[in-house]
């Protein structure tokens, strides 16, 4: 364990300004043989409630590290012309987010800040009286704050010296009321006779996104994906619609999956370009490589069917394995179809073509999609420190090739028997004419 009392908040080794009330631990566990395999989530849960039952009146932050500094995964923008909607929309927000399951020590970053005494000055009041606003902001500093400017030496050494008022309480609304300032013309003026006093409680921070007010709303995902989260949050902001002039903006690992989601999903596509002109130049067709292609959508309903069976989520190393499973099942098809064309070429008709071919290369892909689907297991199937990060992706692996094995042996042929049906069709129609 590693304590940092008063420190900054952002990690060991930041160059963040600390605060005083604050302090951090950061706790590396042992492996899971030697803590019963207890999870790091229930590790935090155990740990935050023992630590609430016995120190009361403390606020406890918990969140999980990884290689990479930790934020919090759930990070809402919201900005506005006007900050006190801004902050009562936040506020609104947050107290529907925190009943949310899975969302953990949810806060805003601007907070009530310290009650505070606000000075209103009355510009024509100060102009008759001979003063300005330059002025009156300077004397009310000193009386506030003090004035550093002299120092005194002795003996070689300097000390600084701060010069208060006496008597003086800043924070007693009276003593404000009857503080006199001296005019330039040497009359003593009190500030209640140009200003006004409000007692207000300001933001703890000021905030701005485009200009504009902002409020950042943050949570942590405990127990569940930070996008089940959202998705969630999307879903309750879409039937309680936010106040005009509120935009709602979505940073840290919700930004960062979408971005990433979206980046995939252009590599899935261009994947499926790639293969299809590749095969086009093999084939000498440009019907034949849609056949073949045919074996990519039934992979992907095993891959997703293994992901909801073996509990596991959707995230960037499972879209990884679905962009290899797109090579990897296209094999499958290709032996049905290249054979079939072979025997089509030595003469035999295509029905028969298809059956001795769909019987022929039953063994090849039988031997090799079981040993591909075997070899994934001990990945799929591991218990080690952050193996859950790469189980996603054995799954998906494994799912597509068993449903691309099951599915792609009948579905290939029958797509292939019915395009030559139509060639077929078409050609004689065409004889006939």
């Amino acid at each position: 364990m590693f304590s940092n009392v008063g420190g900054p908040s952002t990690g060991i080794g930041s160059l963040g300004v600390g605060s005083a009330n604050k302090s951090e631990f950061t706790i590396q566990l042992k492996p899971k043989k030697e803590i019963n395999n207890l999870s790091t989530e229930k590790f935090m849960t155990n740990l935050r409630r023992d630590l609430q039952t016995k120190f009361s009146g403390i606020n406890y932050s918990i969140s999980g590290l990884g290689l990479i500094p930790k934020t919090a995964p759930i990070e809402i923008t919201l900005s506005g012309s006007e900050l006190n909607q801004v902050i009562q929309t936040a506020q609104n927000l947050k107290s529907v987010i925190e009943k949310i399951p899975g969302a953990d020590n949810v806060r805003l970053s601007v907070e009530a800040g310290s009650p505070e005494l606000k000075v209103m000055p009355d510009r024509d009041k100060m102009q008759r009286l001979g003063l300005n606003t330059a002025y009156v902001g300077m004397n009310l500093r000193t009386a506030f704050s003090g004035n550093d400017d002299a120092s005194l030496t002795e003996n070689g050494t300097e000390y600084p010296v701060r010069i208060w008022l006496d008597k003086f309480r800043r924070q007693n609304y009276d003593d404000i009321n009857t503080l006199n300032i001296v005019n330039p013309m040497g009359v003593p003026i009190e500030v209640s006779q140009f200003a006004t006093i409000e007692k207000d409680n300001s933001p703890s921070l000021l905030e701005r996104k485009d200009r504009q007010p902002a409020v950042t709303l943050t949570a942590d995902a405990l127990g569940r994906p930070s996008g089940t989260v959202a998705d969630e949050v999307v879903a309750y902001v879409k039937d309680n619609p936010l106040p005009n002039g509120i935009e709602m903006t979505w940073g840290s690992d919700i930004k960062r999956q979408n971005d990433s989601f979206g980046a995939l999903g252009s590599v899935l596509i261009i994947s499926f370009i790639l293969i299809y002109l590749i095969m086009v130049a093999l084939y000498d067709s440009y019907i034949y490589p849609f056949v073949a292609l045919f074996a990519i959508p039934v992979a992907a309903i095993g891959a997703f069917l293994a992901l909801n069976l073996s509990l596991s989520h959707l995230s960037l190393f499972a879209l990884l394995g679905l962009i290899m499973l797109m090579g990897l099942v296209t094999k499958n098809a290709i032996l049905i179809v290249d054979f079939t064309n072979q025997l089509k070429a030595e003469g035999k008709p295509y029905r028969q073509a298809i059956i001795e071919a769909s019987k022929g290369r039953m063994r090849p892909i039988l031997m090799t999609t079981l040993s591909m689907a075997i070899g994934m297991l001990p990945i799929a199937l591991a218990t080690g420190t952050s193996a859950e990060w790469k189980n996603g992706l054995a799954w998906v692996i494994i799912g597509g090739l068993l449903s691309s094995l099951i599915l792609t042996v009948f579905l290939v042929p029958m797509v292939y028997y019915g395009v030559d049906r139509v060639k077929e069709k078409f050609g004689s129609n065409k004889k006939q004419q």
